[in-house]
C-alpha cells in the first residue's frame, strides 16, 4: 500500500491483515525525502555510540545484533519530523483500532556488517502496559535487502502466548525456533519509504547482517492513548516503567511527560 492509499477502504484490509498476521509491510507510505533528511543525524548519534562500544567480536548475542539508542526525539529535534508523524501515529491508530496512540518511545538500531542475528523475541515482553494495543512501526533509512537481515515474523504468533516470559537471548531464539515451527514464518526485503507494523506480542527476529553496509534502521512504539500501567510482570517492566513512564503507577494512565498523544 503507498501513502496515497491508506484511506479507507484500504486502510480496512490493512487492519484486517494485521488482526490476523500480527504484522502489516507498507510500502511506500513514507516519502523518501524525508528519511534522508533525517538520516544524517541518526547516523551521526550512531557512530558516536560506536566509539564508545567494545569491537565487534568482543560483544556477546544482544551486542552482535545492533547498535541501539533510544528516545532520539527528546534530544535530538531534527527526527521530529519523523518520530512524531502524523501519518505513522495515525497509521498505526487505525491498525489497532484506537482514537489515537501515545509514543512509547524510539530507537535507532544499527545492525553493522558483520552483526549478527537478532534473536526470536517479542517486544512486550518488556512493557509495563495493560492493554494488547501496542504496536511497533520498523522505519529502515535505506533499501534493506536479504543480505542485511531484515525482520522476519511469525504469523499470527501475537496470539499463541509462548514464551512471553523470555527476554531477547540465545535461548529465546532457540526455543522459537523450536516452538514456532508449525506457523507459517515470513521475512522480505525493504525499500526506502517502506514500513512494518508489528504486534507488541508478534514473534519476530531478523539475520545476520552478511553486507558490507550498516543495516539503519529507525523504529517508533505506540500503545493505545487510553491504555493503563500494568503491575510490572518482571524486571524488565519494571525498568520500563522507571524509564520510559516516569512518575506513572499501576492502574494509572500511561500518560508521562515521555508519552504525549500523537494523533
Amino acid at each position: 500500500m503507498t501513502a496515497q492509499t491508506l484511506e479507507a477502504p484500504a486502510t480496512d484490509r490493512l487492519a484486517a491483515d494485521y488482526a490476523r498476521d500480527g504484522v502489516v509491510h507498507c510500502t511506500g507510505l513514507l516519502d523518501p525525502a524525508l528519511l534522508a533528511a533525517v538520516r544524517p543525524v541518526i547516523d551521526a548519534d550512531a557512530e558516536e555510540l560506536g566509539r564508545r562500544l567494545p569491537p565487534l567480536a568482543q560483544r556477546g548475542t544482544y551486542g552482535k545484533a545492533f547498535r541501539q539508542s533510544m528516545n532520539l526525539w527528546r534530544r535530538l529535534p531534527e527526527v521530529h519530523p519523523l518520530v512524531l508523524s502524523p501519518l505513522l501515529a495515525r497509521t498505526a491508530a487505525r491498525l489497532m483500532g484506537c482514537r489515537a496512540v501515545r509514543i512509547y518511545h524510539d530507537q535507532a538500531l544499527y545492525k553493522e556488517p558483520g552483526g549478527g542475528i537478532t534473536p526470536w523475541h517479542v517486544d512486550q515482553h518488556y512493557w509495563p502496559l495493560a492493554t494488547t494495543r501496542t504496536i511497533t512501526a520498523w522505519i529502515p533509512l535505506l533499501d534493506v535487502p536479504a543480505a542485511m537481515g531484515p525482520l522476519e515474523f511469525a504469523l499470527g504468533s501475537q496470539r499463541c502466548g509462548f514464551g512471553r516470559e523470555l527476554a531477547i537471548s540465545d535461548e529465546s531464539e532457540r526455543q522459537a525456533a523450536a516452538s514456532l515451527r508449525d506457523l507459517p514464518w515470513r521475512a522480505q526485503p525493504y525499500r526506502l519509504g517502506d514500513v512494518s507494523f508489528h504486534a507488541g506480542w508478534t514473534w519476530h527476529r531478523s539475520g545476520a547482517n552478511t553486507s558490507r553496509a550498516m543495516r539503519a534502521v529507525m523504529t517508533v512504539i505506540y500503545y493505545d492513548a487510553d491504555a493503563l500501567v500494568a503491575e510490572p510482570a518482571n524486571t524488565d517492566q519494571r525498568n520500563d516503567l522507571a524509564a520510559w513512564l516516569p512518575g506513572c503507577l499501576p492502574g494509572q494512565p500511561a500518560a508521562s511527560v515521555l508519552n504525549p498523544v500523537l494523533e
